[in-house]
């Protein structure tokens, strides 16, 4: 290993952009990169960078600054510590501001005119939109859990259903950026914060008016010009996360590109469950040397498509660990094996029998959240609830186990009693006491069946053929064990409700499985996790806590999904700033009634240091009924719990076969 080079922190550097907005910036650099210029790695988020993100970033940008970069931890216009005000995710001027300060770093005496950019979600998607702009000194991308299609694979649109995540994720975010910079960075805080405050934007409402694969979602959807990106992608996802397809994509249709997948939630593989973690400061080091410092270390040469591939589990809401083993390939998909919905339920039988279902709107109770994040008993359980109210086809006892590797689509001939609706299809692995686990997934709205941007709807009735593409996975189911799919009328709380109960007769249809041969030794090593980082230095004021909990009100029928998650209360032993948060989220429904759907949610905010806490309450609320998605919002702000800000909003917006 070549030497260790000292570095220093420096916590505020303002890059102004061409509008005046002075973005703040921290940054770790070799302190003698004046004499010896490094290349940059930019991170460009709106988490803040003083309390949002420090605990990963503690860990990671020192680390790779002492191995010779300078890493530009940037919070975006509107956020933390910088000016501006937010409007959307992934706007025009996000993406351009990101372009300004990459030609600001390659323009500074330290930097050698190479950039990389680096980031997971929020980060991971403008890297890539970023890099889609092609700035000449951007070289190389690592993007982790991040999409290529921004209605279908984000948290928005799923096969053109409603994800409940709309109101989750705008509610977050309506919470984050509501909060003030450092009082210690900047004498206008309180004048920044009430501007921010003020303009605030509540995003549901906005993605709620863009229903149909439109302009709107187009913008940042990488998958629409692949040519355009230049720079070298290495794409990192997780199997317990949300963005399962984006990795494929990125190395089928990327030239270049690699993709790993592992078995994690939504975080850095160094950091992330369940196990096993991967060095992965290793891995991005790798990357950035081949294509920021020309090192000839051979990256390009690795097999493009990297997975853990698991083995067959039981069902586990808590997962902190996987059994299995990481399989190395050209390609991100194994052979297809078809198994006809043959009569009497059985999987890959003989003959079509007609089968009805008519789920209650409770049927996805045993599902898991859209992405995992590590907080409690995320993950998806036992499958047999939701079974019993589908429609089941079980395949008999596998005379040799199967390693589905790839993206598994089940194919239906059904009509449907009503004009709208959607269909939930799950790949099931069945264990010899009747346990299920939930292998993958898919969904689809019936009136996208023949796409997104122009939805038609069904006509009652009439027998309609579609194709339900599940998300992709790599998972074995031993030998002597069954695989199951499974087909329900409704998802919840993953989906908003279709208007009225929906009834499906599936008169046939089959599942193409894709299967890679078997193989017991890992293909691939990773670098173990480098223990040799320095945690974030906090005191803890206030402990995490994560509750989910399912409660029935048995006068009413009414079943309520109740979300949790005390973030606790830090202070940073550095310079002092204290951080805590909460959420709460609560998601009702009727089992007859998918009008009597509601989610709630509720956000706690604090920041402060000494005697000075400033704290923001967000609220809001989201129900609907045949015609139109009803929401409320409220936004409060408290200086040492004086109430200095108030505003609420409501909003109406049609439903557009939804």
């Amino acid at each position: 290993m070549s030497e260790l080079r000292e570095i220093e922190e420096i916590p505020d550097l303002g890059v102004v952009m061409p509008d005046g907005v002075r973005l703040s910036c921290r940054v770790w650099r070799p302190v003698d990169c004046l004499d010896d210029p490094v290349p940059a790695i930019v991170e460009h988020l709106p988490y803040r960078k003083r309390d949002g993100t420090v605990a990963r970033d503690e860990i990671t940008h020192p680390w790779m600054a002492r191995r010779g970069y300078a890493c530009v931890r940037v919070d975006m216009r509107g956020n933390g510590d910088s000016d501006g005000l937010m409007e959307d995710e992934y706007t025009p001027q996000e993406l351009a501001d990101a372009v300004s300060v990459i030609e600001w770093l390659v323009a500074q005496p330290w930097c050698n005119g190479r950039v990389g950019m680096m980031g997971i979600s929020w980060g991971g998607f403008n890297g890539l939109q970023v890099a889609q702009l092609a700035p000449e000194p951007l070289k190389a991308v690592i993007s982790l859990c991040s999409t290529v299609d921004r209605f279908n694979d984000d948290i928005h649109y799923k096969g053109g259903c409603l994800l409940n995540e709309n109101l989750a994720w705008s509610s977050t975010m309506w919470a984050y950026s509501s909060r003030p910079p450092d009082p210690a960075l900047r004498a206008d805080w309180r004048e920044v914060w009430l501007k921010r405050l003020e303009t605030e934007p509540f995003l549901l409402t906005t993605w709620l008016r863009h229903q149909r694969r439109d302009e709107y979602w187009k913008h940042g959807s990488i998958c629409e010009d692949y040519p355009a990106l230049r720079a070298r992608v290495l794409a990192i996802g997780g199997w317990a996360d949300g963005y399962k397809n984006a990795v494929p994509a990125m190395v089928e249709n990327l030239p270049g590109a690699k993709g790993i997948v592992g078995p994690w939630v939504h975080l850095y593989p160094h950091i992330a469950r369940p196990e096993p973690r991967i060095g992965f400061l290793q891995v991005a080091k790798r990357w950035w040397d081949r294509w920021l410092k020309d090192v000839e270390n051979g990256a390009e040469d690795d097999l493009a498509y990297r997975a853990f591939l698991m083995e067959g589990h039981r069902p586990d809401r808590v997962a902190r660990e996987r059994t299995g083993h990481w399989i190395a390939d050209a390609a991100t998909q194994g052979e297809k094996e078809r198994f006809a919905l043959g009569a009497g339920g059985v999987l890959g039988g003989n003959g079509d029998e007609s089968v009805r279902v008519t789920s209650p709107q409770t049927c996805g109770m045993g599902g898991s959240e859209y992405y995992a994040i590590g907080r409690g008993p995320e993950l998806s359980g036992d499958q047999r609830g939701d079974d019993a109210v589908s429609a089941v086809w079980v395949s008999p006892p596998l005379g040799a186990s199967r390693d589905v590797v790839g993206a598994p689509v089940v194919r239906l001939r059904l009509s449907a009693d009503r004009a709208q609706g959607q269909i939930a299809v799950r790949l099931n692995h069945v264990h010899p006491d009747g346990v299920r686990t939930r292998i993958t997934y898919g969904v689809l709205n019936l009136t996208h069946r023949n796409g997104h941007a122009a939805p038609e709807p069904m006509v009652p009735g009439e027998a309609v053929e579609v194709a339900v593409v599940l998300d992709h996975i790599a998972y074995r189911v031993p030998e002597g064990h069954r695989i199951a799919v499974a087909v329900s009328t409704a998802y919840w709380p993953l989906l908003w409700p279709s208007p009225e109960p929906l009834g499906v007769t599936i008169a046939s249809g089959g599942l193409e499985l894709p299967v890679r041969a078997r193989s017991d030794a890992d293909e691939w090593d990773f670098p173990p996790v480098d223990e040799d980082v320095t945690p974030w230095a906090a005191e803890e004021l206030r402990a995490t806590e994560n509750i989910r909990r399912v409660e029935e009100d048995l006068s009413s029928g009414d079943v309520a999904l109740i979300i949790e998650d005390d973030f606790g209360k830090w202070r940073d032993r550095d310079h002092g700033l204290i951080s805590g948060g909460k959420s709460r989220e609560r998601w009702v429904i009727h089992p007859d009634d998918p009008l009597g759907a509601r989610g709630v949610t509720h956000w706690t905010e604090e920041t402060g240091r000494g005697d000075l806490m400033l704290r923001t309450e967000t609220f809001a609320e989201m129900w609907s009924d045949a015609q139109l998605f009803h929401v409320t919002a409220r936004l409060e702000a408290y200086e040492n719990d004086t109430l200095v800000y108030q505003k609420e909003m409501t909003d109406s917006i049609p439903r557009d076969g939804m």
